[in-house]
């Protein structure tokens, strides 16, 4: 009955691994587009925007203005996209260490407080010196 269950198990996180590479490879993907096209409409707005406020013309520099507010959406989402890369790939680092349990929200936590992350990830090392383990090196890229 137990070799079922680590069977289950072992298959859940097969599966849970070729998921999260799948979702890692379409969201670099969209973050490419993302990029590029802020870069594209950011830079049509300053155009427009300093075109119209050399001819002055009150209707086009509202355009460009609008365009740079477009531009600043596709950043966000791509900074989010951003984020959640960060979680799986720490879900992937967790799988190949066996220590991933599948209880997590791939989704970021926007009121989360960086101080308290610290402090959490400070604690964590403690105990894994104290506890005599190797602790793990965290990056965090911010």
């Amino acid at each position: 009955m137990s070799k079922e269950i680590n069977d289950i198990l072992n298959d859940n996180k097969h599966k849970d691994l070729n998921r999260f590479l799948n979702q890692r490879k379409c969201l670099n993907i969209t973050n490419q587009w993302l990029l590029y096209s802020f870069h594209l409409i950011q830079s049509s707005g300053l155009l427009v925007t300093s075109y119209a406020a050399s001819v002055n013309d009150h209707k086009l520099i509202w355009l460009g203005i609008s365009l740079n507010g477009i531009a600043s959406l596709f950043h966000i989402y791509e900074k989010l996209n951003s984020n959640i890369l960060k979680k799986l790939l720490n879900d992937i680092i967790l799988i190949k260490d066996g220590k991933y349990i599948d209880e997590s929200n791939i989704t970021p936590n926007l009121n989360q407080n960086t101080q308290k992350q610290e402090i959490n990830l400070t604690e964590h090392k403690y105990q894994s010196y104290q506890n005599n383990e190797n602790p793990t090196e965290v990056l965090i890229s911010k």
